[in-house]
């Protein structure tokens, strides 16, 4: 297998689109390069990974989009970090992981979840009360966690666990400046537009939008997933390959030598 240079392999690595796979296939001349790189290489790593996650920034964008007060929007995202950090830190440190199609599939899930509630769900369809959406928060927050964590793991993280774990740190470190900067966006947006007669117009549309969003991406995880569980199912078989060619030779078995007459 070719090794990929530090730079192909970063820009797969920090991709939205499950090319993430890839990183499985890195050197071990690329993986020796990261771990010497340093743990402000980790934190930049972490940074970039949640400002290109797509799924995790729609769902923070759900949570907090009625959220008026910087008080109540603390609140929430404290929840919700704290929820991340305890399963990437614990899931990776400990090697506890899963097929990260399937875990992205169920953080998908998260946002169509949390679209459908901002929408009165709940109160339309079920004709009772939203779950209580500070514990909801929690535990998408856990669930987004052991998503990065699976990520993550498949960087090289060293076999030193003192190294290991403050590499770990350093990524989460990232994440969380790049969810403070993704927040911050959002949030000031958010602020502009709710004071314009748009807001109350185009909000259910907004959130409609966003739930097809996560619709969206649960459908592409399951595609990946398919593809990483079943991937013989997608290749045109060998024996066909072979026939068809043995097909295509017949037009050179024809005699040219009678179109002439």
């Amino acid at each position: 297998m070719k090794s990929f240079s530090i730079r192909r392999w970063l820009a797969l690595a920090l991709g939205a689109a499950p090319m993430l796979a890839l990183a499985h296939g890195i050197s071990a001349e690329d993986q020796q390069r990261m771990l010497d790189a340093g743990y402000f290489h980790y934190i930049e790593l972490g940074a970039r990974h949640m400002l290109t996650g797509y799924d995790h920034l729609l769902f923070l964008f759900g949570v907090v989009f009625f959220l008026t007060t910087f008080r109540d929007v603390a609140k929430f995202v404290t929840v919700f970090t704290i929820g991340h950090c305890i399963t990437l830190i614990v899931a990776t440190y400990f090697g506890i992981t899963w097929n990260y199609y399937l875990v992205d599939a169920i953080i998908a899930l998260s946002v169509m979840y949390k679209a459908f509630d901002n929408n009165g769900g709940f109160q339309k369809y079920f004709s009772m009360a939203s779950p209580n959406l500070l514990w909801a928060v929690f535990g998408f927050g856990l669930l987004h966690g052991f998503g990065l964590s699976t990520r993550l793991q498949q960087l090289p993280l060293g076999d030193d666990p003192l190294a290991m774990l403050w590499r770990i740190l350093s990524f989460n470190v990232g994440v969380e400046v790049g969810q403070i900067a993704a927040l911050t966006v959002m949030v000031g947006a958010l602020a502009l537009w709710r004071h314009r007669p748009s807001f109350r117009r185009f909000s259910y549309a907004a959130n409609l939008a966003l739930f097809y969003g996560g619709v969206y991406l649960l459908f592409t995880q399951l595609h990946g997933y398919q593809h990483d569980s079943h991937p013989d199912s997608f290749r045109f078989p060998a024996a066909e390959h072979r026939h068809a060619h043995e097909d295509m030779d017949v037009e050179n078995t024809e005699d040219k030598s009678r179109n002439g007459i």
